[in-house]
């Protein structure tokens, strides 16, 4: 008998359901652009930031040889809120609608700098759509380090078991994360989604996109946005079953099973047809999980992961394979880039000033 007490007991412990946590998905008072002056900027001019330091994300490494060490030296990318991509239905996806849809850092009195958005809707009746998404698809297990003002990082963590750096920082030193850049891990079911979103009273709804270790995407409808200021829109799970006798309960293996995790897919905002179409402004404060852990935090006796390094091989080759398709993608978008034609205007013909005269 008491052996079947403890089993059951393992078991309870390893659904979570009596340890719901409270995380911060994402913070975009924290994705403000701080390094990397824009080389654009006129002389005499105050240089405009282009990356965000926590999470600038350097793609030279998969290049390959046809690009030069200076080409190399400028791939770089991050989360700052200037490289989210707005994305239109194919129905709404119009030049004129694409120049006018797209993300800006909002300075609020309240939190600062956060995520804002305009979209250019269609003022015909019908349904259309937007799609908020970061610039990349944020990895789950890029190391943490040290990065300076031109976007260099050094002093990579290469311990699997520390926070990642879309984790978020720890600077308290309690070993858990203040705050998220696009990452929770060790997420079982869960229980609730908050959004904080300010409302110009559009009729539009709200959903958040996440994202999770099988790759599998989930749209989670937070609500609508017909109100003014500052509010938080929630998702309360409809499956989440608070009595854990009720649960269905069983033993899985703890140790080499990698830890679930939860990642930022982006919001989507919706239009219906017989609503008010045109602009739509939005802006965004952070996002917030409520959720069951996965695995139960312990003290074991035997270190597993210093013994086998099971974890520590599939991880290694999860970042290598991250950083591979994220670099493909920002070497496309780089060489289209280089592409593109800088000039502004026609160059004036030598003698433009005698016909002119002659006139």
């Amino acid at each position: 008998m008491k052996r079947i007490f403890i089993l059951l007991t393992i078991a309870l412990l390893a659904a979570g359901g009596l340890f719901a946590e409270e995380s911060v998905l994402i913070d975009f008072t924290k994705l403000g652009a701080d390094i990397i002056p824009d080389p654009s900027t006129p002389e005499g001019e105050q240089a405009v930031m282009t990356q965000n330091r926590g999470t600038v994300m350097d793609y030279g490494a998969v290049a390959g040889g046809s690009f030069t060490d200076e080409q190399k030296r400028i791939m770089k990318t991050s989360l700052a809120i200037r490289n989210w991509t707005v994305l239109l239905a194919s129905s709404s996806r119009t030049v004129n609608r694409e120049v006018l849809t797209y993300a800006e850092e909002a300075q609020s009195k309240q939190y600062g700098t956060v995520l804002g958005v305009r979209i250019n809707f269609p003022v015909e009746p019908w349904n259309s759509w937007a799609l908020i998404k970061p610039p990349f698809d944020i990895p789950a297990f890029e190391p943490a380090g040290t990065v300076d003002d031109d976007g260099n990082i050094t002093g990579e963590e290469s311990n699997v078991m520390a926070l990642s750096r879309f984790e978020g920082p720890d600077e308290d030193g309690d070993g858990r994360p203040d705050y998220g850049l696009g990452v929770v891990k060790n997420v079982g079911t869960i229980k609730a989604v908050s959004v904080r979103v300010y409302g110009l009273q559009f009729p539009h709804s709200l959903s958040s996109v996440l994202i999770n270790n099988q790759g599998e995407e989930k749209t989670v409808f937070m609500g609508y946005l017909g109100f003014d200021g500052w509010g938080d829109l929630t998702w309360d799970n409809p499956a989440y079953i608070t009595e854990v006798r009720n649960r269905e309960v069983r033993l899985v293996p703890l140790y080499p099973n990698s830890t679930p995790f939860v990642k930022f897919g982006g919001f989507l905002i919706k239009r219906d047809a017989d609503k008010v179409g045109g602009d739509c402004i939005v802006y965004f404060r952070d996002v917030k999980m409520i959720y069951d852990k996965a695995v139960l935090d312990t003290d074991p006796d035997i270190d597993n992961e210093g013994l086998w390094k099971i974890i520590q091989t599939r991880e290694e080759a999860k970042k290598k394979w991250e950083m591979e398709q994220f670099g493909q993608t920002q070497i496309l978008r780089y060489i289209e880039q280089q592409k593109q034609a800088t000039e502004r205007s026609f160059t004036p013909s030598p003698d433009s000033g005698q016909n002119q005269n002659q006139n």
